[in-house]
C-alpha cells in the first residue's frame, strides 16, 4: 500500500493547502491505511493530525521537514543558506527527538527561518527515519551544483547518522 510521507498542510505557510480534515478524509476514501505530515520547520498541526487519523483508522505518521544549516553557519546571523530534510518519527523516542530538534530550532537557530545544525541531528537522531528530501535537499544540491563527491559525502554521513536514511525521489 502507498504511504504519502511528504505531505505539507496548511501549517505550512505559503507552501501548503491542504486542511487536516479534508487531507484524512480524502485518504480514508482511498483506502489508506497510513498518512504522513511534515509540515516546513514546524508541528503545529501533529495532534490535530494524529487525532483525525485515530478517528478515521489511519496510521498517523508525524514529521517535518527541517531546515539544516551548513556546518558551523548556525551562529552567523548573516548565513540565509539551508538546506530541507524530511525528519519522520517511527516510535516514541523519535517523536521526543523530533520535538527537541524543532524546539531547538526555533529557539537557537532562528534566522528567517528555524534552522538546525548537524551536530544537533546526530544528537537527537534516535527514533528518526531521514529522508534526502526535495530540491531542497544537500543532497540534490550538490549534485545539481556538480559537487559529485561531496554529495556522496554527504549520504554517507546521513546514512550513518540515522539507522533509516532514504532517498526522496519527487
Amino acid at each position: 500500500m502507498f504511504t504519502h510521507l511528504h505531505v505539507h498542510t496548511e501549517y505550512s505557510l505559503l507552501d501548503g493547502m491542504c486542511r487536516i480534515p479534508q487531507l484524512v478524509s480524502r485518504a480514508k476514501e482511498l483506502g489508506m491505511d497510513s498518512l504522513a505530515i511534515s509540515d516546513h520547520g514546524v508541528m503545529y498541526g501533529a495532534i490535530e493530525f494524529y487525532q483525525a487519523c485515530r478517528e478515521a483508522g489511519i496510521k498517523p505518521i508525524i514529521g517535518c521537514e527541517v531546515y539544516i544549516t551548513p556546518d558551523n553557519s548556525q551562529g552567523k546571523a548573516g548565513e540565509k543558506n539551508n538546506y530541507h530534510l524530511l525528519l519522520l518519527a517511527k516510535n516514541q523516542k523519535g517523536y521526543q527527538n523530533l520535538i527537541q530538534l524543532v524546539t531547538r530550532a526555533h529557539l537557537e537557530g532562528f534566522y528567517y527561518k528555524p534552522r538546525i545544525e548537524k551536530r544537533l541531528l546526530a544528537e537527537y537522531s534516535e527514533g528518526l527515519i531521514a529522508l534526502s528530501a526535495c530540491l531542497g535537499g544537500e543532497l540534490a544540491q550538490l549534485i545539481l551544483a556538480g559537487r559529485i563527491e561531496d554529495a556522496k559525502q554527504s549520504a554517507l554521513w546521513y546514512k550513518n547518522t540515522f539507522a533509516d536514511y532514504y532517498l526522496e525521489i519527487e
